[in-house]
């Protein structure tokens, strides 16, 4: 009993020291890889960098403790960072408080929902998500999140469009514009150093060492090159009126949006009264408000956008200040400092004293020292229900993504895994993560890998993996200040290269053309829909229960004759000749209220197409369950053939059919002697009756009267 409450308390049944070791050497070399990823994936998900070492110190240890598998390393990955920042994205602006503060609450729901699953030994309901649009997914989720990164790569800016790719466009219009080629040269670098060294050695923790030796170069060049200015240093008039026109632009928004809040506080006041006039009049107020904020958001979208595509030269004063010209606009007699200088611009208003002009890289910046408050994170009703169906969604993707590898792990070490336990561990993971201001996780393939290719024995080993990020968030966060963005972009960019799968869209095509099309459909939507990734799920998994349901309506209805070697085989696929006065009928599938009406419209139509019939042999292997329609349509079915002149009767009923026969009285209608137990029987018994009138026709089952009666 404590065991199915305490499942890590198994591991220690033959555990010894050599085991310790082993553990302890997993978990060290998994952090190592762990920390620098964990970092790019937070800010893929659109939070500051250390929010993915908060992420990296609870959900490791309490999923490994709690779960079935003993290998599996939880933490963040790619495509639940990036369902992450495609949920919250409306909600907030990345980054800031309300947008951290969302993160941690969507954490604590998809926890919920895969404890309640687990609990309510509910894992199949992962099912849902087929493979083919799970694969079609995933090669999108890889592309996106891969172009996401592109403008750390090349060191520009751009806010987000409504579509992923117009997003793209505008971050490859601005590297026309101006690229920043020490930032390019740095991420190039970082994905040398980590291409070239899996290449020499798997078991070098490559990305560690990219990380290590790119944050070295970053700090001993002075890679980031920042300092603030007041709006008078900037010695072009166009420009500065750039930033007034938009601090008032950015000014404006708040008040507006605090107006448009309590007008909504009005329009539901209005309806829970039933004022019709007041409906009116809040919804047109909601409405005005609603135009107004889209006019001034587009107006400091383009004054920001003005802005950014500024591009000055510093020329050092008598003083050591600098004054910042317009690149073509430098007077004659002046030298400048040999940079090119940028304002960096936000969504907020720029403070006009403290312009922060960027003349070099950006790297992660502070992170703060010590572990995150421990806290339950604010409950918001209205907050919860917008994210809900995301909730829903990260849990059955993420879940699915951890299964999978534990399945894959658990094949090579022959370890038994639990589903149900898993989701439990999972949902722990991410709930008690939440108090420690993590966003969503799930197992990560690399860093699982990493794990059993060091020798975890057992989850101890994560444990150990989340002590090491304990001590680099208490003693060494100062580190990793001069850590380029760029580098941490080479670091996700390299990590979602192995999502790629375009053999999954063949393989799936070769079994079955429909999951060929439902996952490249799947494809095109996510990457069409994106950042709304979300619909390109939905239409996956609509697709794929339309292909169910029109499959269970229309199950595979086979005519079987006897082919050369002796087998009965189907008619139409194999070319055969049928008995002139026999059929036998095969229905594959279980039958039930949306599909009994198929199996009786194919019987009627080949008895009117057939002439000369006398017996229909139902070879009900295949009904492997009936329902009352099913049931009610065979007995309709028996007293339709008959009136015709024809008998019917059945063989290979399976004891869940035949119980519902005895139940329903269905056995009186047909006759006990019209059932037999095998077809070969079936056919002996009715053969000689059926071709009474003409013995000597030629009926390719005689082979089988003939090897039964041997």
């Amino acid at each position: 009993m404590l065991v199915k409450v305490f499942p890590f308390l198994a591991w220690f049944k033959n555990y010894d020291k050599a085991s310790l070791q082993l553990d302890a050497l997993s978990g060290l070399t998994v952090a190592l890889v762990l920390i620098p990823q964990s970092m790019a994936y937070a800010q893929l998900a659109g939070l500051p960098a250390y929010y993915g070492l908060y992420a990296s110190f609870l959900p490791p240890m309490i999923a490994a403790l709690f779960g079935s598998s003993r290998q599996l390393a939880t933490g963040p990955v790619a495509v639940v960072s990036l369902m992450t920042s495609a949920s919250l994205a409306p909600l907030a602006t990345a980054g800031s408080p309300g947008y951290i503060a969302y993160a941690v609450l969507l954490a604590l729901m998809v926890g919920i929902f895969q404890l309640s699953l687990g609990i309510l030994r509910l894992g199949l309901v992962v099912n849902f998500l087929s493979h083919p649009v799970v694969n079609g997914f995933t090669n999108a989720a890889a592309i996106i999140i891969a172009s996401s990164q592109l403008s750390k790569m090349f060191g520009v800016y751009v806010d987000t469009a409504p579509h992923h790719y117009e997003t793209i466009i505008n971050v490859v219009k601005g590297a026309i514009h101006y690229t920043h080629w020490p930032t390019l040269f740095m991420g190039v670098f970082a994905f040398g150093i980590m291409y070239g060294l899996k290449w020499l050695s798997p078991r070098i923790p490559n990305v560690l060492v990219a990380v290590v030796i790119t944050t070295t170069i970053s700090w001993a060049m002075g890679f980031q090159h920042d300092q603030t200015a007041g709006i008078d240093a900037i010695e072009s008039p166009q420009i500065r009126q750039l930033i007034q026109k938009f601090n008032t632009a950015a000014a404006s928004v708040p008040p507006l949006a605090e107006e448009r809040t309590r007008i909504g506080e009005t329009l539901s006041t209005a309806k829970q009264s039933h004022d019709a006039i007041g409906v009116l009049d809040a919804t047109h107020d909601v409405d005005v408000a609603n135009v107004n904020i889209a006019r001034l958001q587009a107006d400091a979208h383009r004054f920001r956008e003005e802005i950014r595509a500024a591009l000055l030269t510093g020329v050092p004063q008598a003083d050591g200040a600098l004054k910042f010209y317009p690149q073509d606009a430098i007077p004659a007699g002046m030298k400048s400092d040999g940079r090119t200088w940028r304002i960096k611009v936000g969504n907020e208003p720029l403070v006009t004293t403290k312009l922060k002009m960027m003349g070099g890289g950006a790297v992660v910046g502070t992170i703060p020292k010590g572990l995150p408050s421990m806290t339950i994170p604010p409950i918001n009703i209205g907050v919860m229900l917008h994210l809900l169906p995301f909730a829903a969604i990260i849990s059955l993707l993420g879940f699915m993504e951890a299964i999978s590898i534990a399945k894959a792990m658990a094949s090579k070490t022959g370890q038994r895994l639990d589903p149900n336990q898993e989701l439990i561990g999972q949902g722990l993971g991410n709930m008690l993560g939440a108090i420690g201001k993590s966003y969503p996780t799930s197992g990560s393939f690399s860093r699982s890998a990493v794990n059993l290719q060091a020798g975890a024995v057992t989850g101890l080993s994560s444990v150990f993996t989340s002590m090491a990020v304990l001590i680099a968030l208490l003693f060494f966060t100062p580190l990793l200040y001069h850590l380029p963005q760029a580098v941490l972009a080479a670091v996700i960019m390299m990590a979602v290269i192995g999502l790629v799968n375009v053999s999954g869209f063949i393989h799936a095509w070769k079994a079955k053309w429909y999951d060929g099309a439902i996952s490249i459909i799947s494809f095109i939507c996510t990457m069409v829909f994106a950042p709304h990734l979300d619909k390109g799920i939905m239409v996956g998994v609509v697709l794929s229960l339309g292909v169910f349901l029109y499959k269970s309506m229309r199950p595979r209805v086979v005519f079987l004759s006897r082919s050369e070697d002796e087998e009965l085989r189907c008619v139409t696929t194999h070319g055969l000749d049928e008995c002139p006065y026999v059929t036998l009928v095969r229905f594959d599938g279980p039958l039930f209220f949306a599909n009994a009406s198929y199996l009786e419209d194919t019987i009627t139509e080949m008895i009117r197409t057939k002439e000369g019939l006398t017996h229909i042999l139902i070879v009900a292997n295949g009904i492997n369950d009936m329902d009352s329609s099913g049931e009610e349509t065979l007995s309709l079915l028996v007293d339709r053939v008959r009136s015709n002149g024809i008998d019917i009767s059945m063989c290979g009923v399976n004891e869940a059919v035949m119980e519902v026969f005895d139940r329903t009285h269905f056995l009186a209608k047909i006759g006990e002697d019209h059932i037999f137990p095998t077809l070969e029987k079936g056919i002996v018994a009715i053969h000689e009756i059926a071709h009474e009138n003409d013995p000597d026709a030629n009926c390719p089952l005689l082979n089988a009267c003939r090897l039964v009666e041997a």
